[in-house]
């Protein structure tokens, strides 16, 4: 009931765009779909409404008697607040709601205007009600509203009918009977297989007074044996019948629902329920034409309809299911029809020109229905036109439109035909105000096609109708609803012998007033108006044009000639039109550009402007071309820019790499004036782009002499300063491989020495690493103060330049950094009572977070010799998250949004805030991480869980993304795997010893150590009291269930998937983990599954086909994936348990081991003890078994004992430990007792004695907290039930306010 609890509503014909984002158009409601019928909004809890009204709404006589009805009967709706006006507002909301439903070019439709009408508070709207009773209110509303009006007796003539009460006496045959008038028959559901039985027992049976229960007879005037019956003498046009699937259960004192199957007939005849009379059979038949359906139970649930499609005024498609079989059957065609196939799709099929004629020539009339032309060209070329042609011609309509040489249009637009041969027709009859399709100002979307393959033979559909949705049903799905939770509640029947006129079949304004079809037509037109705008603003697309006069080729890549020259030209185009077409844009707007122009998608790199992929095809659009919003286009002659080759395409794609020298002044020699960029550490830093695509060697030649060193950093030097970093020297092999080949990215370091510089103190050759020792004094952070934003000029280029090394070492606090900074750049006036915070910034001048001023410089991970920017702004607290932002797209450098907010704030909160922050109002947003690619990445799904538990961490960037959060289809799945003891190398041996008392002179130690998965072998005394071996037993030795701990399971990844994909695509897509690559597993059938609940394995997923839906996997779901050394495929009643065999004579047990039990051949505690007994060689009656309860700290006893029952009395059966009141399920620990070698049969071990023990002050404690100071007790200890009960509010009377009108 609640499933559309959040739409936005609308007020009947009204379609005013609400608030959205600021500067940006609301987005137009969507037009109707391929079925061509429109659903209705829910406001909470109007489901129940929902379906009556489509009921009513595809009951075409009760439409029809409506819209007869006009203003001068019922009213204007502008005159309904003014006091003296008598405006009938029911009928009239009514009527515009249902033409809304049959002409409006929307999917939904909204009842809030009616349930104003019925005075109806939020309360009725989001609370639950029964559909039998609203049905009777509203026709009663109806009645009363109708009073004086030609429709008065609508209600009376179309659902009433009469039914008489018969006593007949036995003695004298005098007959009693007492007429009734009725809505609607109330039928048993309880008892009863179907509808014709529950009929036949009201209307066929007779209950007779006898015995005890005599009947005082007025002609006899005594106490005599009579027969009660009754029959129906009226059937009205319309039978309606209700089912009573809720009732009472007097021994629980509650309310419950038949869920029993109960058949009802798509036809049949009422002529054994009535009265004897001469009425032709017909007038008894009844066809089924709407089955209200409730889903839940009686204190709640939802509510939708399969109703019939009598006029045909919907687009029925067969469902896949459907579609399927009918694919094979026509598979099997024979060569005479796929002959003739082949000769008709012989035409054209990329010219929709010649597709359409050859159709229309094939024609026997000539001609043939717009609405019908679309699914004829399907049937013919296989695609519809929507996929094929739509993009590049338009829709159908306006393709005829634009050909007029070819086609024509007659009959008012409905019908086309070849202008060489046009058929006779006639005009629409004038009692039709206007056609379906004139009716509807969008074509395009509101034509509906052939209704496919009929099941029927009178062609009508069956449609589900939920809500907003609407869906094509076939009869069969009508059978699905005779049982269940979701089942059928109300039927509605009509007489077969009322046909409906041809000019009624698929037009949906039939009758229609013509004053509600003019209102049609302006709202339509508004819609398309909406809708175009809309279109054409978010197709708008900016793009960057860069012109290659103003650019030239240096370092790898292509720079602005003059900063100050403006090189960019940015132009707003729509992203539908053709490369070509902004060709001739920009030939237009550069009247002096000769020669060839050839149109780049280029990018900024860290090197500069590189080019891609060259736009060559004019033809196609430009969303197809990868043209997208801020997209940058190089325009240039495809060859050169200022005289220099440039090569394109990704692998030519410049790497900027930092290149290192001695500096002079090191070295010893030269003037100290050329030392450049020397920053003090001995070396001179410079940056140089190369080509991706481009060799070491290369590299080499274009920095220096080709006997020089190249070499590449491996190890940098401490955060004190003064150390040394190591660099690896080039060989000579890799001379010939590219950039990319080596791995090399922007910023990454070379290191150019010459053979003579290798004698200095600085540097240092072993074997192929040079060693780099720079100068001790190199101890110091350098402080560059950013002004903020809205200074002026002057002053930012006075602050601009401050900046100082201050002197640091790695235990220095950064509060302490800060204060030097201020006192070296004589910030302390400047700045007093200014927050400051110090902040680095990354290799493409993005300013990182504040770092934390309460660590230190080697604790916060600051390199020494680096530069700290001291930048206004607060410093987050120890508990507080600095997080960028950005709206709607992935964020670049420079526009991202800072904040700082508590992680304790919730997602919901922290998205207000941000809202808040940028000034957007509207609740349809969420928001979005961003991935590893700088792509806007998974949504945040818990907008109630706080910042920390959502995982959102210092310095993380956000999206807010506009929409509401992905459906819930969409599953996201932790996953974990549990590391036994081969799978963890690095965790030390596990050694479990226990040793055991001397029995018969004989000392037991039994050590485990490196166990086997599969081939260890447990070795218990025999009752001859040596060690034997027990034959045939191969254990796989893991910890016990209750020892498997989250240590013992380590994260690996999530993955995204549908849940309607099988566990099989599950296991595939974890194998493709990273975290998974180096494990051997061989296939998914290696791997098993279970599902984590509170951290600990709940449950083995099982049966590799079945959907993730079907196994009850949720969002955010934990799994465990265990790796198996042969393939497993679990079947639906296989149970794995853990079984331990005690250690005799002592309170402990065995490692655990497991046990496939087949619980489907015998789940009884019988069936456990024979198949263990089997297992270990025993006999069962030798065996001692139990159930461990961890929670509990516990052992349930499993008897294998078996009650004698007496031969006459009836054996009870056989109880199954899968239920109660032993729950088995997958992974409980069973313990084993060896009753021949072990004389103690309590099951209980000292950490369970340990355990219970603390739970009993646990309880203890709990006790005496809660205890009333008053001192008294509750003695309600008996009560069975002492949970929390649900209060369930109270229930309250439907009700429909209706004026006064007698």
């Amino acid at each position: 009931m609640f499933g559309d609890l959040f739409e936005e509503d609308g007020d009947g014909f009204s379609s005013t765009p609400g608030t959205g984002v600021k500067g940006r158009e609301c987005e137009p409601p969507p037009p109707r779909g391929k079925i061509k019928l429109c659903g209705i909004k829910n406001q909470g809890g109007t489901c129940y409404l929902n379906s009556l009204i489509q009921t009513l709404l595809f009951t075409p006589e009760f439409r029809e008697e409506l819209f007869h009805l006009g203003p001068d009967e019922l009213g204007c709706l502008a005159d309904k607040d003014k006091p003296e006006a008598k405006v009938r507002v029911i009928p009239l909301e009514l009527q515009r709601l249902f033409t809304h439903l049959l002409l409006v070019d929307e999917q939904t439709a909204s009842t809030t205007d009616l349930t104003d009408s019925f005075g109806w508070t939020n309360n009725e709207e989001m609370g639950q009600q029964d559909v039998q009773e609203l049905n009777r209110i509203l026709f009663s509303a109806l009645e009363s509203s109708l009073v004086g009006t030609s429709g008065s007796s609508l209600i009376h003539r179309l659902y009433h009918g009469t039914l008489v009460n018969q006593i007949t006496c036995k003695e004298c045959g005098n007959i009693s009977e007492r007429q009734e008038d009725f809505l609607d028959l109330t039928v048993s559901v309880r008892g009863v297989s179907g509808l014709e039985e529950a009929l036949w027992n009201m209307f066929v049976e007779e209950e007779m007074f006898e015995g005890n229960n005599l009947y005082r007879c007025s002609r006899c005037n005594q106490l005599v044996r009579a027969a009660k019956s009754a029959k129906l003498r009226k059937l009205p046009p319309f039978l309606t019948i209700s089912l009573l699937r809720f009732n009472f259960d007097f021994a629980k004192c509650e309310r419950y629902k038949e869920t029993g199957n109960y058949v009802f007939p798509l036809t049949f005849n009422l002529r054994p329920f009535c009265e004897q009379n001469n009425w032709p059979d017909t007038e008894y038949s009844y066809e089924l034409f709407s089955v209200i359906i409730h889903k839940g139970g009686c204190y709640g649930g939802h509510y939708h309809v399969y109703i019939k499609d009598i006029d045909q005024l919907g687009h029925w498609e067969a469902p896949e299911e459907e579609v399927k079989v009918k694919t094979k059957t026509q598979r099997r065609e024979d060569k005479v029809g796929e002959r003739k196939k082949e000769s008709e799709n012989a035409v054209d099929t990329e010219d929709p020109l010649s597709v359409l004629t050859d159709i229309l020539a094939q024609e026997e009339s000539k001609c043939v229905l717009v609405d019908q032309l679309g699914q004829k060209l399907m049937n013919k070329t296989g695609t519809p036109w929507s996929k094929k042609y739509k993009k590049q011609y338009g829709t159908i309509s306006k393709f005829l439109q634009n050909h007029p040489e070819v086609f024509m249009l007659i009959s008012n637009g409905t019908r086309v035909a070849l202008k060489a041969a046009v058929p006779a027709t006639t005009d629409p009859s004038p009692t039709e105000p206007v056609s379906s399709t004139s009716a509807n100002n969008s074509p395009e979307n509101m034509e509906p096609e052939t209704t496919g393959d009929s099941e029927g033979t009178d062609g009508c559909q069956w449609f589900d109708l939920n809500d907003s949705t609407v869906t094509a049903i076939t009869v069969k799905d009508i059978e699905k609803q005779f049982q269940g939770k979701e089942s059928a509640y109300m039927l509605f029947y009509r007489k077969t012998t009322m046909k409906r006129p041809p000019e009624a079949i698929g037009n949906l304004a039939y009758k229609v007033p013509p004053h509600l079809v003019e209102m049609v037509q302006e709202e339509n037109a508004r819609l398309q108006q909406r809708r175009a705008e809309f279109d054409a603003s978010s197709n708008s697309v900016e793009v960057r044009l860069h012109l290659a006069p103003h650019y030239h080729y240096q370092n790898g890549a292509l720079h602005p000639v003059s900063p100050d020259e403006d090189s960019i030209i940015t132009v707003t185009f729509d992203r539908r039109k053709t490369v070509g077409d902004l060709r001739l844009a920009i030939y237009q707007m550069q009247d002096l550009w000769e020669g060839d122009m050839a149109l780049t998608l280029a990018k900024n790199v860290p090197a500069g402007l590189h080019l891609y992929d060259t736009l060559t095809d004019d033809q196609i659009s430009l969303y197809s071309a990868g043209v997208s919003n801020g997209s940058d286009l190089f325009v240039w002659n495809g060859r050169e820019v200022s005289g220099v080759a440039v090569k394109t395409g990704v692998e030519w794609e410049p790497v900027l790499l930092t290149v290192l020298r001695p500096s002079i002044e090191e070295l010893g020699c030269g003037d100290v004036s050329e030392v450049g960029d020397a920053d003090g550490s001995g070396l001179v830093r410079s940056m140089k782009g190369f080509a991706g695509g481009a060799t070491l060697g290369t590299v080499l030649e274009a920095l220096g002499p080709q006997e020089a060193f190249l070499c590449q950093e491996q190890s940098r030097p401490g955060a004190n300063g003064g150390g040394a970093s190591g660099w690896r020297v080039f060989p000579p092999q890799d001379m010939q491989r590219t950039l990319r080949e080596l791995s090399l990215k922007d910023g990454d370091a070379l290191l150019l020495l010459h053979l003579e510089e290798l004698d200095s103190s600085i540097f240092s050759l072993s074997g192929d690493i040079v060693t780099v020792t720079t100068p001790s004094d190199c101890r110091w952070l350098q402080v560059e103060f950013c002004p903020q934003s809205g200074m002026k000029e002057e002053e930012e280029e006075e602050q601009g330049k401050k900046r100082s090394k201050v002197s640091a070492s790695g235990n220095m606090l950064l509060a302490e950094v800060k204060e030097k900074a201020f006192e070296e750049l004589h910030l302390q006036d400047e700045l007093s009572g200014v927050e400051c915070c110090l902040r680095q910034m990354d290799r493409t001048g993005k300013l990182l977070p504040p770092v934390h001023e309460h660590l230190s410089v080697r604790d916060a991970g600051i390199r020494l010799m680096t530069s700290l920017y001291l930048c206004p702004g607060p410093v987050p607290t120890a508990t507080q998250l600095f997080l960028y932002f950005s709206i709607g797209i992935a964020p670049s450098v420079g526009q991202e949004l800072e904040i700082i907010v508590e992680e304790s704030l919730t997602v919901k909160e922290c998205l207000k805030e941000m809202l808040q922050m940028v000034k957007l109002d509207g609740d349809l947003w969420h928001l979005r991480r961003v991935d590893w690619c700088e792509e806007i990445g998974e949504p945040l799904m818990d907008e109630n869980a706080s910042l920390k538990e959502a995982k959102v961490i210092y310095g993380d960037t956000l999206v807010l993304v506009e929409g509401r959060l992905p459906p819930k289809g969409y599953l996201k799945l932790s996953v974990k795997m549990y590391i036994d003891m081969i799978d963890r190398s690095s965790i030390p041996e596990l050694n479990h010893t226990a040793e055991s008392p001397s029995i018969e002179g004989f000392t037991t130690g039994l050590t485990f150590s490196k166990f086997s998965r599969n081939q260890a072998r447990f070795m218990f005394l025999s009752d001859h009291g040596c060690l034997g071996n027990i034959s045939g037993l191969c254990l796989c030795v893991y910890p016990g269930v209750s020892e498997w701990s989250a240590s013992e399971m380590t994260f690996i990844g999530h993955v995204e998937i549908s849940e309607e994909a099988s566990l099989d695509d599950l296991k595939t897509q974890i194998m493709t983990l990273p975290a998974l690559q180096d494990v051997c597993v061989p296939s998914p059938a290696f791997l098993r599954v279970w599902l984590l609940e509170g951290k600990k394995l709940a449950r083995i997923l099982r049966g590799n086909q079945q959907t993730l839906r079907k196994l009850k996997l949720g969002n955010g779901a934990e799994i465990c994936v265990q790796r198996l050394l042969k393939e497993e495929d679990l079947g639906l009643k296989d149970l794995l348990l853990r079984v331990q065999m005690g250690v005799p004579g002592e309170k402990a047990y065995y490692p655990s081991e497991e046990f496939l039990w087949d619980a489907g051949r015998d789940g009884t505690p019988k069936g456990l003890y024979a198949a263990l007994a089997s297992q270990y060689g025993l006999t069962p009656d030798n065996l001692l078994l139990a159930k461990h309860l961890p929670d509990k700290h516990t052992w349930m006893p499993i008897s294998n004992w078996t009650q004698q029952v007496s031969k006459k009395k009836k054996k009870r059966k056989a109880e199954s430990l899968q239920a109660a009141p032993f729950y088995l399920k997958d992974g409980d620990i069973i313990g084993v007792k060896n009753l021949l070698i072990d004389n103690n049969k309590e099951f209980a071990t000292l950490e369970d004695e340990i355990g219970l023990q603390r739970l009993r002050e646990e309880a203890t404690n709990h006790n005496t907290r809660e205890r009333p100071a008053t001192g008294e007790c509750s003695q309600d200890f008996g009560s069975k039930k002492s949970g929390p009960t649900k209060n369930r509010k109270p229930e309250v009377a439907l009700s429909i306010n209706v004026g006064v009108f007698r």
